[in-house]
C-alpha cells in the first residue's frame, strides 16, 4: 500500500513517452525504438529493478564490485523513487550521461554525488562516490594520495570557490571543466 503512485506497467512506448523521449534527447525516432525495444527485452515487465541493473553493470565492469556506486547511480536514475526504472527514465539517464552536452553530463554527476540532496556535495558524500567508484572498477590501492578521504578533501580545496567546505553545483561543473584530471575522476564519459 502506501502513498507510491503505481506506474502504468505497459511495455509499449505511448505517443505521450515518445514526444517527451524526442523533445528531451538527440536520439532519432528510430534510435528511440531500438532502445526501447532492447530494454524490453531485457525487462520484459517494462521495469528495471536494482538487482537487474547491478547485473547490467557487472558486465562492464566484471573485476570490479558495482553495488555500492549503483545503488547512488540507481537511486539519481529512478527519478519518482518508486523502486525502478522504467523506459522513460532509462533513456532520459543514458541520453544525459552519455550523449548530452558536457555541462548536462557533469550536472547528473553532481546530483548522484549529492548524496543528501541539499545542493552540494561535502567531503563525506565525495568520500563515499570516490570509494564505490574505487571498488566498481577494482581499485584495490586506497593509500596515500589514493585515500578516499584525503582525495575527496583536495579536491573540495580546489574547487570549493566560496570557501565553505562544500562543493555547489555551479564549483562542481566549472571545476571539472577547468580541470581534465579531476573530471576523468569523477565523471565518466566527459
Amino acid at each position: 500500500m502506501g502513498n507510491k503512485q503505481p506506474k502504468t506497467s505497459s511495455t509499449e512506448l505511448t505517443d505521450k513517452q515518445f514526444a517527451l523521449l524526442k523533445a528531451n534527447t538527440d536520439y532519432s525516432d528510430k534510435e528511440i525504438r531500438e532502445w526501447h525495444a532492447g530494454f524490453i527485452r531485457d525487462c520484459p515487465s517494462g521495469r528495471l529493478d536494482k538487482k537487474k541493473f547491478i547485473e547490467v553493470y557487472k558486465q562492464f565492469y566484471p573485476s570490479g564490485k558495482p553495488e555500492t556506486f549503483c545503488k547512488f547511480a540507481f537511486d539519481t536514475f529512478d527519478a519518482n523513487h518508486d523502486g525502478s526504472i522504467d523506459f522513460e527514465e532509462f533513456l532520459l539517464a543514458i541520453s544525459a550521461t552519455s550523449s548530452g552536452n558536457l555541462d548536462d553530463r557533469l550536472g547528473v554527476a553532481f546530483d548522484m554525488y549529492d548524496i543528501s540532496n541539499d545542493g552540494n556535495i561535502d567531503q563525506a558524500e565525495l568520500s563515499k562516490m570516490i570509494a564505490a567508484m574505487y571498488d566498481l572498477v577494482g581499485q584495490a590501492d586506497r593509500k596515500g594520495e589514493n585515500d578516499p578521504k584525503k582525495r575527496a578533501a583536495a579536491i573540495i580545496g580546489k574547487l570549493d570557490i566560496e570557501g565553505d567546505k562544500k562543493i555547489s553545483k555551479a564549483e562542481f561543473i566549472a571545476g571539472c571543466k577547468d580541470d581534465p584530471f579531476i573530471r576523468k575522476l569523477l565523471v565518466a564519459n566527459a
